[in-house]
């Protein structure tokens, strides 16, 4: 390699970084892992789930969901960081 050649795994996390898509895509990540860590019943009943400023918003349209999911807080926050590799989740917020 030159000095100058980077494998492209270091130049791909560079430009992610630099560019300041890396919320973006952990935004698309969460919205995948949400249907695989919480199953098929929960996502049915998730209308929208985003992450703003490592608050993970969620609109559910079942109120007996909305309150079993708001005693699991912690739970949901501890399985898709641990999920993602990261601690990018440091609150949820359920609607």
């Amino acid at each position: 390699m030159k000095k100058n050649d980077q494998p492209i795994k270091d130049v791909l996390k560079q430009m992610v970084n630099s560019n300041n898509w890396n919320e973006k895509l952990n935004r698309v990540k969460i919205r995948e892992l949400w249907a695989k860590v919480m199953g098929e019943t929960v996502s049915k009943y998730t209308r929208h789930i985003t992450l703003r400023n490592n608050s993970l918003v969620i609109l559910i349209d079942s109120a007996p969901l909305k309150q079993e999911l708001s005693y699991s807080k912690s739970k949901i926050i501890n399985i898709l960081n641990e999920e993602l590799g990261e601690e990018i989740i440091k609150e949820v917020i359920i609607h």
